[in-house]
């Protein structure tokens, strides 16, 4: 559950009593319409002079509250003209924090010919004054609470927030070295902490294997995790003797996401696994995405802060899919093959269409009973987002298109689905030119808004195509 600020910004002599009135109103709509996602905090007539933020004293009584209470954005709202010296204070002691600012519509002027409110006008001085200091922020509109504008500008705030929430202070754990060809999935621990507070958790392979071989087939975590694989996929194709290798490396990834506070996983999943556990691990890499623990191929880093992005975007409704960029389609000059060995999240899959399998790569080098554990089968269609985060020089890039999956077959292995963009060349030049990688992370849903937003947010170029 997120936590929201709302300030109500007013300034003398504009009506006051029309600020109480806008305050009211649009607390109790944020309160009401996303209490499911958010906790509104705002301050009350303890706090502040008729619970509206006028002057630096009142500033400072609100900032001291979001501190008290831990607040993860800021929503600046102007309901009259709004001082933005105040606006200003409460954004610079949470600079860093997704903010969002408000002007609001205005009210019948008074007999005379007195304006109750000017908020745009104030707006613009707050605006100015945030420009200023440097400090990002949203711009949702000139609104009133109870507009579906309000609404919809506050749904992409929330997944704004929810992603930055999620990616300062992320920790990714590995587990073994990348692959030595690999290069491409190469990461900057330094940046990572210096930039976002991120932290690079090692652990060794082997460890992770030997403690997997050490459960008991019997054990009560094994037996749930079988029993839980049974009932997403038809377990029937391959030996018990796989399923229970593949639950008990799942049992120990598991516990070990729990013991360190990680985010997700960047995994060594080819070869070393297959030789001296005789298991590919991809099944359990799309189970963990399912569950909300990101999990990329390759000791992809930057692959899983992609994947924590959308899922924090699509507020971890849906799973993502780490994907390869690969063929394109040989009639569709717009559609691609979004690929990958078997990793594809469980719930994600084309009903019909997925087995569990052994690894259609490598095999050629283990051995097909060393190589058990790929899930493969299509991709439910729909409209999906597409985002790669890659880093150079210091510099955070993230690339975002949207695309359609499509409803279409084809003869591959592995976990897949043809996708149809807008302009698959601008796509792959784009992708060429600005350095990014063959991993990217595609979820179902259109979250171009808050992925572009979060990175303004967090100092990342986002790169739209």
């Amino acid at each position: 559950m997120l936590k929201l600020g709302f300030v109500p910004l007013h300034r003398y002599p504009f009506d006051e009593n029309w600020a109480i009135e806008l305050k009211n109103r649009f607390i109790d709509v944020l309160s009401k319409e996303f209490r499911d996602v958010a906790t509104i905090v705002y301050p009350l007539e303890k706090h502040t002079k008729m619970g509206l933020v006028t002057d630096d004293v009142d500033a400072r009584n609100v900032v001291k509250l979001f501190k008290d209470e831990d607040v993860d954005g800021i929503i600046l709202t102007t309901l009259t003209f709004g001082d933005e010296l105040a606006g200003a204070l409460i954004a610079e002691e949470f600079r860093g924090k997704p903010i969002i600012i408000f002007a609001t519509k205005e009210p019948p002027t008074l007999p005379g010919g007195f304006r109750r409110s000017d908020s745009f006008c104030g707006t613009l001085s707050l605006a100015s004054a945030l420009y200023r200091r440097k400090i990002p922020f949203m711009f949702g509109g000139i609104v009133f609470p109870e507009d579906q504008e309000f609404r919809r500008a506050m749904d992409v705030f929330i997944r704004v927030t929810n992603i930055v929430k999620n990616f300062i202070g992320a920790r990714i754990g590995i587990v073994g070295p990348r692959p030595e060809r690999f290069e491409t999935v190469t990461y900057n621990e330094a940046k990572m902490a210096e930039k976002y507070r991120q932290r690079v958790v090692n652990m060794e392979l082997l460890e992770i294997v030997e403690e997997a071989k050490k459960l008991s087939d019997n054990d009560p975590r094994v037996i749930d995790v079988v029993n839980d694989m049974s009932k997403s996929v038809d377990l029937s194709k391959i030996s018990k003797e796989y399923v229970l290798k593949l639950a008990k490396l799942e049992v120990i990834l598991s516990e070990k996401v729990k013991e360190k506070s990680l985010s997700g996983l960047g995994i060594r999943c080819w070869t070393e696994i297959q030789r001296y556990y005789g298991v590919s691990p991809c099944f359990v890499m799309g189970r963990l995405t399912d569950r909300g623990i990101m999990a990329a191929c390759e000791v992809d880093v930057y692959g899983v802060l992609t994947m924590i992005m959308q899922y924090s975007a699509s507020l971890g409704k849906t799973p993502p899919f780490f994907i390869d960029w690969t063929i394109r389609h040989p009639e569709k000059p717009n559609v691609f093959l979004a690929w990958h060995c078997g990793n594809m999240p469980p719930s994600l899959c084309l009903p019909g269409t997925c087995n569990l399998v052994y690894h259609s790569i490598m095999y050629r080098d283990v051995g097909v009973e060393k190589a058990y554990g790929t899930l493969e089968g299509r991709v439910k269609p729909g409209i999906v987002t597409i985002s790669r985060l890659v880093e150079y020089d210091g510099e955070f890039k993230l690339f975002i298109t949207r695309g359609r999956a499509l409803d279409e077959p084809g003869p591959f292995r592995g976990s897949w689905v043809w996708v149809e963009v807008s302009d698959l060349d601008k796509v792959y030049r784009t992708l060429i030119e600005e350095g990014f990688v063959h991993h990217a992370s595609m979820i179902h849903g259109d979250y171009v808004e808050p992925l572009v937003n979060a990175a303004k947010i967090l100092g990342i170029k986002a790169i739209v195509v």
